[in-house]
């Protein structure tokens, strides 16, 4: 309800344009009027970054990541909760957390780091950088240091995909009219894209003091002391969507790192039976009003595998828009599996929204996997190789097998069963 309001602005309803149209007695099919004109003030479609939905017109930003926005249904909705589900190790988590706070530097969207175990500064250096014009020529192998002559520039043909991208300048925002862009993990994002992005940062020990008592209060302190730091900057700064005539409109990116550990003040991963399992639902479920009357979007990352009660960790996904688990391979043994060497991990969509409705939707494809490259970070659909060796010998064939009837129907039905692909 509240996200149809804040999301959906600049989309008028079909019945109010109808009726306007049959009073004046012209047609309801109208020239759109230019974005930030004396019409109707600035729109918020001409945010940079942001795009709407083609299935309900909700207003999307990118995740920083262009595969997982096309999983996600085109991007993650403005006033939505995306939680992340780390994996084991959390190696791989704090990648895609890092490519949502790097989209928004592109953008020049405002940024709130929040973290109880890193600084926020010291996250912000990490940020990987984006892959400009320059890069895609380095890659190509051509040589951009070599001045060339206008003829000579006229008889140079580059694959036909990178003679329609934009050239862009490393000045500012890297493209403000693009949805979505690629980083290079490899580098750092440049000092003078940091330097001109705002960010608001919320680390966890500067913030709560550790003599206080949280005993009596329904939340824990640090959680209390987060919500406020939200509140202020969402209505300080406009975020609320108030004064559409007198400021340009923004998006706010909140990140929130490892919430639910035990840095955090609660103690959901130390016991089964814990007496505060309640803290972490209600700060959920008071950030998620905040996120719908807002223009603000939310990733978070949780280690959900530490949980002890299998209960909180379902009422964390009911409360949550967007639920993306990670399995990673390291320490199990699909690690040394033939079947997986060349993936780094399994990805889960565990939950994508059905936004103005009361029931979630579930994604199509199961059978999802991602690995990590020297540059990139991408995501593919896992497909299994069939079996077309004569030479294997019959145990291993049958270890094969077994493994692959661990991933479920979706992927085990090539490689299970006792007959074998024979062309």
């Amino acid at each position: 309800m509240a996200a149809a309001a804040t999301c959906g602005t600049g989309f008028g309803s079909s019945g109010s344009v109808a009726a306007v149209a049959g009073r004046s007695g012209i047609t309801s099919f109208q020239r759109r009027g230019k974005a930030g004109g004396t019409d109707g003030g600035p729109r918020l479609l001409s945010i940079a970054g942001t795009r709407p939905s083609l299935r309900n017109g909700q207003l999307l930003v990118s995740t920083g990541l262009p595969a997982l926005d096309q999983l996600l249904g085109g991007g993650l909705a403005v006033g939505t909760v995306l939680l992340i589900e780390e994996d084991k190790f959390n190696i791989y988590s704090p990648l895609l957390f890092k490519y949502f706070l790097a989209e928004g530097v592109v953008n020049g969207h405002t940024l709130l780091i929040a973290s109880a175990k890193e600084n926020p500064a010291n996250i912000l250096q990490e940020l990987p950088a984006p892959l400009l014009d320059y890069n895609c020529k380095k890659e190509l192998g051509e040589d951009v240091h070599n001045p060339r002559t206008p003829e000579s520039d006229d008889n140079m043909k580059i694959a036909w995909r990178y003679q329609l991208l934009p050239k862009m300048e490393q000045v500012g925002p890297v493209s403000s009219s693009r949805f979505g862009h690629y980083y290079d993990t490899s580098k750092k994002i440049p000092q003078k894209l940091l330097d001109i992005s705002k960010c608001h940062e919320f680390f966890l020990p500067e913030k709560v003091s550790s003599t206080l008592a949280v005993e009596s209060c329904p939340l824990s302190h640090g959680y209390t002391k987060l919500l406020q730091f939200v509140q202020n900057i969402i209505y300080t700064e406009g975020f609320d969507g108030s004064n559409p005539q007198k400021k340009q409109k923004n998006i706010l990116r909140i990140g929130i790192q490892n919430l639910g550990s035990p840095l955090w003040g609660d103690d959901i991963c130390c016991t089964e039976d814990c007496d505060s399992s309640h803290r972490l639902t209600r700060f959920l479920y008071i950030l998620r009003g905040l996120l719908r009357t807002s223009l603000s979007a939310c990733i978070i990352t949780m280690p959900t595998h530490l949980i002890q009660n299998k209960a909180i960790t379902t009422r964390v996904r009911n409360l949550s828009d967007i639920v993306v688990g990670l399995e990673s391979f390291i320490g199990s043994e699909r690690e040394t599996n033939p079947l997986f060497k060349d993936f780094h991990g399994l990805i889960h969509i565990r939950q994508i929204p059905r936004l103005n409705n009361l029931t979630c939707d579930e994604s199509d494809v199961k059978d999802l996997a991602f690995k990590l490259k020297r540059k990139l970070f991408t995501i593919e659909r896992l497909h299994l190789p069939p079996d077309l060796s004569d030479t294997v010998s019959r145990s291993s064939k049958q270890d094969l097998a077994e493994s692959a009837k661990l991933l479920g129907p979706g992927c085990g039905m090539m490689a299970g069963g006792e007959k074998h692909l024979d062309f």
